[in-house]
């Protein structure tokens, strides 16, 4: 069904431009022979960004010789279609337009330009101007991207994660950190509106990192966010967890070098009751070390 409404609308803009052509010819038998030339059609890549305006200018060719500029467009996921502007009679005439965004930009009859505003995602697509005058046919084009800037966010997660995310940008941006740590990064597509969601997780293991913070890069601007880090959350990138499962492993060794410590000091001055009482302690710890091994496997 597509191809259908753009062949009717390529027709008739066919149909358009030859009858202005051939009217040209008829009217300018009287005048001075010119010699026609084909010159080079030239496209033009325009990223805009999205809600701004934008003004498409048509090939510079002396206004005066030109005799109809017609602007063809095609947008994604719509059939192409035309406007037009016939100088000797100062008319205008469109086929399939229905965007009411997309205007003639200025007076008529000085610059046939198109003005695009505000510019939305489905504005995407190419914009081809042609001028048809006495010496020939001239042609300017423009392949038009939309840019949207992602929303930036970056939040810690409760087992000491961070993530930054770029959400809903056009094209898709690029997440760097400071400091690097260990981190996955993916990118989740809208639909076919052309925006992608970036998120990034990182983590920094084993490491005093008090704050981070993440960069995304766009061609519409970069951005960067700054976090100081919950340590209580998670300390160093470890949940609050392996913290107390390091005090269980450590202090048991504490105790077994001061009571030896203690032994050797009380052994020295003779004093054998005390001795004996740390003689008693030195037999409780591999209980100790034994209770504190259960204790350390409920953190797993």
């Amino acid at each position: 069904m597509k191809t259908l409404r753009r062949t009717s609308t390529e027709k008739l803009l066919i149909s358009f431009i030859i009858i202005l052509s051939a009217s040209t010819i008829t009217s300018s038998t009287d005048r001075k022979q010119s010699t026609v030339i084909s010159p080079e059609e030239v496209n033009i890549s325009l990223p805009v960004l999205v809600d701004t305006t934008a003004e498409l200018y048509c090939p510079p060719v002396l206004w005066t010789t030109v005799v109809v500029a017609t602007w063809e467009i095609v947008l994604r996921d719509k059939a192409p279609c035309f406007r037009a502007y016939r100088a000797d009679t100062n008319e205008t005439t469109s086929g399939n337009c229905t965007d009411e965004r997309i205007i003639w930009s200025s007076r008529l009859d000085q610059n046939p330009a198109l003005q695009i505003g505000p510019v939305a995602i489905t504005h995407d697509g190419y914009y081809r101007c042609q001028k048809v005058a006495p010496n020939g046919n001239f042609h300017r084009g423009y392949h038009l991207q939309v840019l949207v800037p992602p929303e930036v966010t970056l939040v810690q997660s409760e087992n000491g994660t961070v993530v930054c995310k770029a959400v809903a940008g056009k094209p898709a941006a690029q997440i760097s950190w400071t400091p690097e740590g260990d981190c996955v990064t993916e990118q989740n597509p809208h639909g076919g509106n052309g925006t992608v969601t970036v998120w990034s997780m990182c983590y920094w293991k084993a490491r005093h990192v008090p704050n981070v913070s993440c960069t995304v890069s766009h061609v519409t601007g970069n951005k960067s966010l700054f976090l100081e880090l919950n340590q209580g959350a998670g300390i160093l990138g470890f949940p609050a967890s392996y913290l107390l499962i390091i005090l269980y492993v450590k202090f048991p060794l504490f105790l077994v070098i001061l009571v030896i410590v203690g032994f050797l000091y009380f052994q020295r001055t003779g004093d054998r009751r005390a001795m004996e009482k740390l003689y008693h302690l030195l037999t409780q710890v591999p209980h100790f070390m034994k209770s504190s091994g259960d204790r350390r496997l409920l953190f797993y």
